[in-house]
């Protein structure tokens, strides 16, 4: 980009072609109009362009991405602590929820401690950010988890190799955390309809749908309270980058069985 230089004497030239001239107090209140017409209108069109990005801010939030923060390490290493991510809403409906899909849902089964009086602070500027989408909404209590078993499903932990089996077919897992194991917990579940069945990537440190099954929903998750699927870490930069499903390990995965009842859970 070029540059503006300050100018540099010149013998002999003839400076009244450069040097500014006032005529009186008309033309100088002229210029002082335009001057203030021009920072008027560019004023104006700041505020624009700041209502129409809020406003697309606010509709994306609403019906398209929102905002969430990881606080703890159950998704390691696929999510980590601190990362923020935007969350599809178009998943489970209109598009499909698949297995493998890391999902963020409502806790509306109380799986998580109801939050200390005060952890979360507040403040007209931090609401209006959070109402637009720019800010996740800490107070709200949320998990994230990855979809092991749909409805219908039977997922059983775990066979003579250690791995965990859904409908006989068994998975293995690239995403999970290095060293740990797919469950130090065995189960045998079949997942009702409308349900899902879900475990962190961290399975060590994750009270997923295995530690939950002595709670009113059993350790299922109604598909109805899943927010949607996390699509995009969006920070640290670092790790900036879209969020994949591993379709290869659940590729084998043959459908439920039509005789299964997909109604009831077992332990052994």
């Amino acid at each position: 980009m070029a540059k503006a230089h300050p100018g540099t004497p010149n013998d002999g030239a003839d400076e009244s072609a450069d040097t500014p001239r006032f005529d009186g107090p008309g033309e100088d209140s002229s210029s002082g109009r335009s001057a203030a017409r021009s920072l008027g209108s560019w004023a104006k069109e700041v505020l624009i362009i700041v209502a129409v990005a809020l406003l697309l801010s606010f509709l994306i939030k609403t019906f398209l991405f929102r905002a969430f923060f990881i606080p703890s390490g159950s998704m390691e290493n696929t999510l980590e602590i601190d990362d923020r991510i935007f969350v599809n809403q178009l998943v489970p409906a209109p598009f499909e929820l698949k297995r493998g899909d890391v999902v963020v849902f409502r806790d509306s089964q109380g799986w998580l401690p109801e939050p200390a009086a005060g952890a979360v602070t507040s403040n007209w500027f931090k609401d209006t950010l959070i109402f637009v989408g720019l800010l996740p909404d800490e107070s709200q209590q949320h998990l994230v988890k990855r979809v092991i078993g749909m409805e219908g499903d039977r997922v059983i932990c775990c066979d003579a190799e250690g791995r965990i089996t859904v409908n006989g077919e068994a998975l293995d897992e690239p995403y999970l955390f290095p060293g740990a194991s797919p469950s130090d917990t065995p189960f045998d579940v079949t997942v009702p309809d409308g349900k899902i069945w879900v475990m962190g990537d961290h399975r060590n440190a994750s009270a997923d749908s295995r530690a939950n099954t002595d709670k009113p929903g059993g350790g299922f998750i109604d598909v109805d309270e899943v927010e949607g699927k996390a699509a995009v870490i969006a920070w640290p930069l670092d790790r900036m980058g879209f969020l994949g499903n591993y379709p290869d390990v659940f590729a084998n995965v043959p459908d439920a069985p039509q005789t299964s009842t997909g109604r009831e859970q077992t332990s052994p």
